[in-house]
């Protein structure tokens, strides 16, 4: 005979084994790897501004104003409304905002309707929604080697 899966009883009404006895260990309903939300995120709120270099976020997020040289991240993600000037290189980047320097995505750069990118973007992949902005230079990186130019290419008989 089984019980109905989510019993109203209390462990006052359980037998003393029962209600003193340790649960067993349930595995992590997360995988292994971070959660975005688990990330060291530092958020840099409207009508705040910094200046100077940032280290060790995870995922930046720039709804103020940002003048900094941020070594390495994950995630940026620049707010409308948002402006960060300086170099930044993070996996993901998502521009609503304006971004004035050069960022570095080895993912992908999401430039919204709302987003500007000034100076020099390198990304693997680009996306640009209607109304989105790039001035500038871009670079898309790519896995394999590159061509090489100076080589006229061998064609056979």
């Amino acid at each position: 005979m089984s019980r109905p899966p989510f019993s109203q009883q209390s462990p006052a009404n359980l037998p003393p084994a029962q209600a003193t006895a340790p649960r067993p260990a349930m595995p992590p309903a997360r995988p292994v790897g971070r959660d975005p939300a688990e990330r060291r995120t530092l958020v840099v709120g409207r009508g705040i501004s910094v200046q100077g270099t940032i280290q060790d976020a995870e995922r930046l997020v720039v709804e103020g104003l940002v003048q900094a040289d941020l070594l390495q991240a994950t995630e940026v993600s620049i707010a409308q409304g948002g402006i960060f000037k300086g170099a930044v290189e993070v996996e993901d980047a998502e521009i609503g905002g304006t971004i004035d320097g050069t960022i570095t995505a080895r993912g992908s750069l999401l430039v919204r309707s709302t987003g500007r990118v000034i100076g020099t973007a390198r990304c693997r992949r680009l996306q640009v929604e209607d109304g989105g902005q790039i001035t500038g230079t871009i670079e898309m990186i790519s896995d394999g080697p590159k061509p090489d130019a100076s080589r006229p290419s061998e064609a056979s008989d």
